[in-house]
């Protein structure tokens, strides 16, 4: 299928769903469309497959969906670039990184491409009655989503089972036959990994969150994110926020599931094991370049988070590929 015709589906869903895009459509010929798959299992859910590159970095102002009366997205958000090129900075990667957003159908949101760097989603658009009966018995424990009164926001790391099937939905080549049951159990299959990651938030009760809140806290996340090898100062980050220091950790967990220092660190980890995987760092050059002064206690928080030391997870890796 060419660019053109792919941009003409995906603005023919656009409509059939009720979204108001601004830009116009002219603008988003800087848009380049490698891969666009649909499945169509209205009213319950739909799935968008697609792989984009843009021309520049480009935001999308995305108009609330009104083809369902209750629903969420649900968009999985891995990336594919190359190290070497060196116009893409690095503030663009850090702040790009993989991860599942879940936004109600209801609220605006930007949608951001930077450029040069191929972004791979997997959308899934779905009625908060199919998702209640999908969780089953244990849909209480995620009350906060099936509130239509508080606009939700939710940002989630994405987990190595979430990515390895999301990466298997944007690169499997289905024939005609039995296409529609692939994308549905592969769909599902993700929708039970982001719940089982979910059900591991930190709990804190949710509130409506105003535009300026979550802007000032993905200002925090972004601040954080471009300064992981060096200590972050937490009255910087509140007068960044413009918000009092409890109401920031409060939103910031309530957004991204974590406190702010466990955020930190956790992305501090997130590195290291790519600076090891992809780089081939040693381990103390990876910890140096992080600003671990103490390589100890660098090897005690890696293996905290991946179960095994810098060294030994390097090891396994290399075995497997």
């Amino acid at each position: 299928m060419s660019d053109n015709k792919k941009k003409q589906e995906m603005y023919y869903w656009v409509e059939r769903l009720g979204v108001s895009l601004t830009p116009s459509r002219s603008e988003l010929d800087i848009l380049h469309l490698n891969e666009l798959k649909i499945l169509d299992l209205l009213p319950d859910m739909l799935v968008m497959v697609r792989s984009v590159v843009a021309k520049k970095t480009f935001c999308i102002r995305r108009k609330p969906i009104t083809a369902f009366k209750n629903g969420i997205s649900i968009s999985f958000q891995n990336i594919i670039h190359s190290r070497s090129d060196t116009s893409v900075k690095d503030i663009e990667l850090q702040q790009t990184q993989p991860h599942v957003r879940i936004i109600p159908l209801h609220v605006e949101s930007d949608v951001c491409f930077p450029k040069d760097i191929n972004i791979q989603q997997v959308t899934i658009i779905i009625s908060l009655d199919y998702l209640k009966s999908f969780i089953g018995k244990d849909h209480k424990k995620f009350d906060y989503l099936f509130n239509n009164e508080k606009t939700l926001w939710i940002e989630e790391f994405m987990s190595p089972e979430i990515a390895e099937v999301a990466n298997e939905i944007s690169i499997t080549k289905m024939p005609d036959t039995l296409s529609d049951a692939f994308y549905r159990l592969k769909s599902l299959e993700l929708l039970f990994y982001l719940f089982k990651n979910l059900s591991r938030r930190a709990n804190v009760a949710h509130q409506h969150l105003s535009k300026y809140e979550l802007e000032s806290v993905y200002r925090v996340r972004d601040k954080i994110a471009a300064s992981i090898d060096k200590p972050f100062l937490q009255d910087e980050l509140v007068h960044l926020s413009g918000m009092n220091v409890i109401k920031l950790r409060k939103l910031f967990t309530q957004v991204f599931g974590k406190g702010i220092f466990d955020y930190y660190q956790h992305l501090r980890m997130q590195e290291a094991a790519r600076l090891l995987r992809e780089e081939h760092l040693s381990v103390s050059e990876v910890g140096y370049q992080l600003g671990f002064s103490n390589l100890s206690y660098f090897g005690r928080l890696f293996a905290g988070h991946f179960g095994s030391t810098p060294k030994k997870w390097t090891q396994n890796n290399m075995n497997k590929h």
